[in-house]
């Protein structure tokens, strides 16, 4: 269960990582493509790290009781 969720937690770390390196190059180029996009990425790099810091937590609380 541990391992899954491990894995699961790479996965989550990546897509935070993918997320912020893309509203990173939207930032940059500015214009309406950021207009469109700047809150939408914010968004869902909060929800990302939310549900990294979650599960973070999971595997920390298995541990514990394992």
């Amino acid at each position: 269960m541990v391992t899954g969720l491990t894995i699961l937690l790479a996965v989550a770390m990546l897509a935070v990582l993918a997320v912020l390196i893309f509203g990173v190059v939207v930032f940059s180029r500015g214009g309406p493509t950021n207009d469109r996009w700047s809150t939408r990425l914010m968004n869902l790099r909060v929800a990302t790290q939310a549900a990294a810091v979650l599960i973070l937590g999971l595997i920390l609380l298995l541990r514990k009781h394992s």
